[in-house]
């Protein structure tokens, strides 16, 4: 559903406690291209929900922010909840802008949250044939048989990946933490650079899928480094991470395989 739409479905907040905003519309490529419409698809409908629920009476809003683009050009790493926040994308931008109307909602109307700041998460039901998400869209240029395509010097480039499942866990452990005010970092707190993980694709793929990587200028909207602190995630929600990366690599790739196109494309 469009969340600009939210107020003409008025049952589908009646009798919720808790809504989950994972809605977005955007990347840090296509948001930065167009900042605007950034703003028209994501910021102004995060304040219609907001407005529509405490109008229902939510009790709580869970949002997934962004740890990969909120912190910027990070001076300490691995970053913690405290660290500066200066994005140096537009979808960095609007989502610290969502998040300070969330803590505004609350002030103003007492609307309960938590802010979740995922690093890079992976896993199965992400696109592998787009534009957003290494770890798929690297398995989904593999499987293809084209080049992975980094931008910038890969072994510069050091992310923080996680298995989507752990993120799933993380967000049920906020609805029902007691704390209702709160920010979470939420990610491995290990980095790892982009030669590492290509290493790590081609041994999960196997010698029947050749992996060769092609280089790019880096982007002014990606930022160079990025790892988490996730110590108040651990400490004050119980979460940690579960699924090792390779693990969460593997499961990927093979949910990838199953998809009925992947044999036309193999073939």
């Amino acid at each position: 559903m469009d969340l600009s739409a939210i107020g003409e479905y008025p049952e589908v907040l009646r009798g919720i406690d808790t809504v989950f905003h994972l809605a977005w519309a955007s990347i840090p490529e296509s948001a930065t291209k167009d900042p605007l419409r950034d703003i028209k698809v994501n910021l102004a409908p995060t304040i219609n929900l907001l407005d529509q629920c405490v109008s229902h009476g939510v009790k709580r809003v869970i949002f997934l922010s962004t740890g990969g683009a909120i912190y910027g050009l990070s001076g300490r790493l691995p970053a913690s909840e405290n660290h500066p926040t200066d994005p140096v994308s537009a979808y960095g931008i609007s989502k610290l802008a969502a998040e300070k109307y969330i803590a505004l909602y609350h002030r103003l109307y007492g609307l309960e949250y938590s802010i979740l700041r995922p690093s890079v998460p992976c896993g199965e039901y992400q696109n592998p044939f787009g534009r957003q998400g290494a770890i798929a869209v690297f398995l989904g240029k593999i499987l293809q048989n084209k080049p992975i395509v980094i931008w910038g010097e890969p072994s510069s480039i050091t992310r923080d990946f996680f298995y989507v499942g752990d993120l799933a866990n993380a967000c049920i452990l906020a609805a029902r933490a007691k704390e209702p005010t709160t920010l979470y970092n939420i990610g491995s707190g290990v980095g790892i650079n982009l030669v590492e993980l290509v290493d790590m694709l081609a041994k999960v793929v196997g010698p029947k899928y050749p992996v060769e990587i092609q280089t790019s200028p880096p982007r002014p909207f990606d930022v160079p480094s990025l790892i988490l602190d996730i110590s108040n995630a651990k400490k004050f929600l119980g979460w940690k991470p579960t699924v090792p990366l390779v693990d969460a690599v593997r499961r990927t790739w093979n949910w990838i395989r199953a998809l009925p196109l992947s044999d036309q494309i193999a073939n």
